[in-house]
């Protein structure tokens, strides 16, 4: 519902776009970091803990945890009044992420791979490190072209480490590029 939602948004906002772009866009969009942002701005996490315990309050603070809180909340209101009824408040809710993605957000793993591609070169991703208890860890990646470390990057999931190990990776390959 989320998907179809943001995807007919985006159609009828953006015709001229390519489906690689619309895709990349409502990909982002509908993720899991976006769902989290939105449930913070909707203060889901907060309607949870509520004065609940410590643990309660230590959920209502993950990604993962607000992310499936607003899930589960569109599902609800789905059922309860249909997909005509609820449509543009969703779209309405996801609004300051349709923005991002349009004029913030690069995915810097497809554009490292985009660009390899073009040379006939690929590229791979490893876990480095993985630090912290389980509600908070921080990843390192690495990513690895020709059997060598390009770029390295760390995040709080696995994805957030590699994205940051592709741009590094992407500003390697511009400096040791031949003029």
């Amino acid at each position: 519902m989320l998907e179809l939602a943001i995807a007919r948004a985006l159609f009828d906002r953006f015709p001229d776009f390519t489906e690689g772009r619309m895709a990349k866009v409502r990909s982002h969009v509908v993720s899991r970091a976006s769902c989290a942002v939105v449930s913070r701005e909707l203060q889901l996490g907060e309607r949870l803990a509520g004065e609940g315990t410590q643990d309660a309050d230590r959920l209502s603070q993950n990604r993962n945890v607000l992310a499936a809180l607003l899930e589960a909340a569109l599902a609800a209101l789905y059922l309860e009044h249909g997909f005509e009824a609820i449509e543009a408040a969703v779209v309405q809710a996801f609004e300051t992420r349709i923005e991002y993605a349009l004029n913030t957000f690069v995915d810097h793993k497809t554009e490292l791979q985009e660009q390899l591609a073009r040379t006939g070169r690929s590229v791979s991703y490893t876990t480095l490190k993985v630090e912290g208890p389980p509600h908070d860890r921080s990843f390192t990646a690495a990513a690895i072209i020709d059997a060598e470390v390009l770029g390295t990057g760390t995040g709080r999931s696995k994805k957030d480490a590699e994205q940051t190990a592709a741009k590094e990776a992407l500003l390697t390959i511009a400096v040791t590029a031949p003029s």
